[in-house]
């Protein structure tokens, strides 16, 4: 009799430590260029897969909203997203195309094939957290310097001015800052 092992899934993966629905949006360097896709809703402790199979890019952007709480996962990367259910080509003019700009955190994969991003929540405000020192390599999770991510209420859709100082582009295959 032969067994055969199952392969080994390779995804990037958020779950959600929080309390509260949460809802995701990624951004990446597809074949056709920069794109945005979203939302994925993750309810209280489950996890979701935002990208299946071996990750082909060594930097993946995410935004995450505290859907019930407010909050924000967010960061320096600008992407176009909108309220209903996306998939965006393109990182510039999103507001002269009717899509919002909204700022993503960069995750660096550090070219590995699988990825999990743990959203969990502080007393005062939502943070995201990575493995304890027991990580298992073969399933690394992403660990972020909390003072690189920044953490506020959502607004009320405004966008920064066009005079909003555009920070340095991230490492490597990131997107341009720009509108």
């Amino acid at each position: 009799m032969l067994a055969f092992a199952a392969p080994a899934r390779a995804d990037l993966r958020v779950c959600n430590e929080t309390g509260n629905m949460v809802s995701v949006a990624l951004g990446y360097r597809a074949e056709r260029g920069w794109m945005s896709e979203g939302w994925w809703q993750t309810p209280a402790g489950e996890c979701r897969v935002l990208y299946q199979g071996d990750l082909e890019r060594r930097f993946y952007y995410i935004y995450a909203v505290d859907d019930i709480g407010g909050g924000a996962w967010d960061g320096q990367v600008f992407m176009c997203t909108r309220d209903e259910t996306f998939t965006i080509f393109g990182v510039e003019d999103c507001l002269a195309r009717g899509y919002e700009r909204t700022g993503f955190f960069e995750i660096d994969t550090q070219s590995r094939s699988d990825w999990t991003l743990q959203l969990t929540e502080t007393a005062d405000a939502p943070a995201v957290v990575g493995p304890d020192a027991g990580e298992d390599l073969e399933d690394p999770a992403f660990t972020i310097d909390p003072d690189d991510v920044t953490i506020e209420a959502p607004d009320d859709g405004a966008t920064p001015p066009d005079g909003a100082p555009v920070p340095p582009p991230p490492a490597d295959n990131a997107p341009p800052a720009s509108n």
